[in-house]
């Protein structure tokens, strides 16, 4: 898993796991495990399947069909559903080329993840944002995850054979840390949902009461305080503790 000069082989590396499970755990103990993964695989398909066919179905299709009957939006779910399928499996090579798999999962996940979790975070915390502001960050930070993500599928599918011209504007997004471009998507997202937030009007206050901090009632504060007790913030703080202890352990 390692090459002459002790790096290691990012393609052989992803074995460490099944070969640990292979040569140390007991049988038995290996079957749990085995089946274990597999349930969280199929569980975790069965979940994204479901909710791309119920957004299809639901937000589109009814949209342009609003008087289809109950049968034929779950035909169109089972048929979306099929699609999905379909996609994902022709979209196997693409993850085979890339640099790996769990840094292709993180990278994809960074690419898509900052326009929500701007929308989320900035609309706790500031109650002047509105749906226009969050609606274009959405849009422009997908549009941007998605620029990355179409840069990086050709030489993902070339397996090492198609590359970019050195020093091309195409080659440099190519190459460019997947996380440092995770963050320049969540600046972008973040400055035009400020932006276009406080060019519109500011959204009425009974629309956003209790869903801000801003907004929140004296009453819903006094609801918040008695549902956590000190147990609560001791497991909390242990919770935390560990994971810096984590973080600082496996610091690399």
């Amino acid at each position: 898993m390692v090459d002459a000069n002790g790096e290691v082989i990012p393609g052989t590396a992803q074995a460490a796991f099944p070969l640990l499970v292979m040569n140390i755990l007991p049988v038995g103990v290996r079957g749990i495990v085995v089946a274990g993964l597999l349930a969280a695989l199929m569980s975790s398909l069965a979940g994204a399947f479901n909710a791309s066919s119920t957004l299809f179905t639901m937000d589109v299709y009814q949209k342009f069909n609003p008087t289809a009957s109950k049968a034929q939006l779950v035909w169109i779910g089972r048929i979306a559903t099929g699609i999905m399928v379909l996609i994902a499996l022709m979209w196997i090579p693409v993850i085979q080329g890339a640099r790996g798999l769990y840094q292709y999962l993180q990278g994809v996940q960074s690419y898509l993840a900052p326009p929500i979790f701007t929308v989320f975070f900035l609309g706790v915390f500031n109650k002047r944002l509105n749906a226009k502001g969050a609606l274009a960050a959405l849009v422009v930070g997908f549009l941007l995850g998605a620029f990355r993500l179409a840069v990086d599928t050709p030489v993902a599918l070339g397996m090492g054979t198609f590359q970019y011209t050195s020093g091309s504007f195409l080659w440099f997004v190519n190459n460019f840390y997947f996380q440092y471009y995770s963050l320049f998507i969540f600046l972008v997202s973040v400055a035009v949902m400020l932006g276009v937030s406080y060019a519109t009007e500011a959204p009425s206050y009974e629309r956003i009461s209790g869903l801000t901090f801003g907004t929140v009632t004296v009453e819903q504060k006094a609801d918040t305080r008695r549902s956590w007790g000190m147990g609560d913030v001791i497991a909390s703080g242990v919770v935390l503790l560990m994971i810096l202890m984590a973080y600082l352990y496996f610091r690399g």
